[in-house]
């Protein structure tokens, strides 16, 4: 690899990397789909590897990269001896005196591997029938498997959502259970991003380093539509780049054998409606997922307006899928642990596989893709009447929206073109869902920085 400096908007250089494990070779089929302009496929390796490249970046706007390097481009060729990677204007702070960062250069590398991946495999569906429930499972397991993050060990991974924007205090707080977890020899899984992503694998770093543990995961599952909003945080060393949000949120759940959920904004709202969707149908009632809601001691509010939220629209029955922990990171950690070991005695039982969930079972309506145009947000069912994990699925699309009209470009566009999405429903249930999106707003939960203008109306 060789780097020269260049002059551009920030410094900046050009390079030439070649990748060695993880992605040794790639087809020329593949090199030329991922060069491919005309179906975007450039464009979305281009945003995809920037990102990366600014890993640990503060900004929750896509746009900012491309404003700040406008001239970044990246080329993947296929030789002899393997991969060739070119960088022109590249970020200068992905190098140190002329060498990319090693960790930087292995979540390039995994762009580069789970672009060309989807590019080939899911394109022509695999051999895979993408219409039907099992067809889309097997996807999702064969995206993980090409990332080689499928172990065949002990359960021992820890889900944590939550979001990006949050306090100070509750971010030390995700470092404190971090900590916790990591005493107990628990792995973790996040959304790879900054925030409620970043803070349970800080804290774990340092307590797998008294316990001596040396093969570690920190894995990082995000999709293309999030990384260029949130970069992938420095302590991750398992990027994931699954096609669509679904398949991301079906990876979670798969991989994960519990998940914790800190305090956040509506990303992390969507996720809880996803989980207790899945949980709450009849085909997963036996089946043990520990699932804790924590925060600190002041972030008590915030989880009882979610548990009020959660009772009004999906029943007491959900509350029964959950526990909320407030202010104790080692009882948090605890009883995470507690929950694992029953899983781990339950894929037993049922012959599952310790590293990814066959047994849960995921409809067809959780997994399709939302696109979340305006015409879409409003015929969403939010209603009484419905089963609960029918209307949870509606729940989470209306959240999905909002996040895409949040940080999505394409959302993004959709707002500024058309103007708010519009969301309708029954008059209590739009009540509770305009006071929770109001308290993420007084809260700062929406944006990292500057004035949050909805990109959403609640019609009360």
């Amino acid at each position: 690899m060789t780097a020269t400096p260049i002059a551009a908007v920030l410094p900046t250089v050009n390079a030439r990397i070649y990748p060695k494990g993880g992605l040794d070779v790639l087809s020329r089929d593949e090199v030329a789909r991922l060069r491919d302009a005309s179906t975007g496929m450039h464009d979305l390796l281009r945003r995809c590897a920037l990102a990366v490249l600014t890993s640990g970046s503060a900004s929750d706007d896509p746009r900012a990269a491309r404003e700040l390097y406008p001239d970044f481009d990246i080329e993947v060729h296929q030789q002899d001896r393997g991969v060739r990677i070119d960088l022109r204007h590249a970020p200068a702070m992905a190098f140190v005196d002329g060498e990319i960062i090693r960790g930087v250069a292995e979540l390039l590398f995994a762009v580069v591997r789970d672009l060309a991946y989807t590019a080939m495999e899911l394109d022509k569906g695999g051999g895979r029938d993408l219409d039907s429930s099992d067809g889309l499972t097997d996807s999702v397991f064969g995206l993980l498997r090409n990332a080689r993050i499928l172990h065949p060990a002990d359960p021992n991974l820890v889900v944590c959502w939550g979001g990006h924007s949050i306090s100070r205090d509750e971010y030390i707080y995700t470092k404190q259970v971090g900590y916790e977890l990591g005493l107990r020899g628990l792995d973790i899984c996040t959304g790879c991003g900054p925030g409620a992503m970043k803070g349970p694998m800080k804290g774990a770093t340092i307590a797998h380093a008294k316990q001596r543990k040396r093969r570690v995961r920190y894995i990082g599952i995000t999709e293309p539509g999030i990384i260029a909003a949130e970069s992938p945080n420095p302590i991750v060393n398992h990027l994931v780049i699954m096609p669509d949000i679904e398949k991301r949120l079906e990876a979670f759940v798969r991989m994960g054998h519990g998940i914790i959920v800190f305090p956040g904004g509506v990303g992390t709202a969507e996720e809880i409606l996803y989980l207790l969707g899945i949980l709450l149908r009849e085909e997963n009632a036996e089946l043990p997922f520990p699932l804790i809601l924590t925060g600190p001691t002041a972030s008590a509010p915030y989880f009882e307006q979610i548990d009020r939220f959660l009772r009004l629209t999906l029943g007491e029955a959900a509350t029964s899928r959950y526990e909320i922990i407030v202010g104790d990171p080692e009882r948090v950690a605890k009883r995470m642990a507690a929950g694992i070991r029953r899983v781990r005695e339950n894929r037993i039982e049922h012959k599952d596989s310790f590293f990814f969930n066959w047994s849960i079972d995921i409809p067809l309506t959780f997994q399709k893709p939302f696109i979340p145009t305006h015409e879409a947000m409003a015929a969403l069912d939010l209603h009484h009447g419905r089963k609960p994990h029918e209307l949870a699925a509606d729940l989470r699309r209306a959240f999905s929206g909002i996040v895409a009209g949040n940080v999505k470009e394409d959302g993004m566009r959709r707002i500024e073109e058309f103007g708010p999405f519009e969301i309708h429903g029954d008059h209590d249930m739009m009540q509770s869902l305009d006071a929770l999106l109001r308290a993420f707003v007084e809260q700062r939960r929406m944006k990292i920085a500057g004035e949050y203008r909805p990109c959403y109306r609640v019609v009360t």
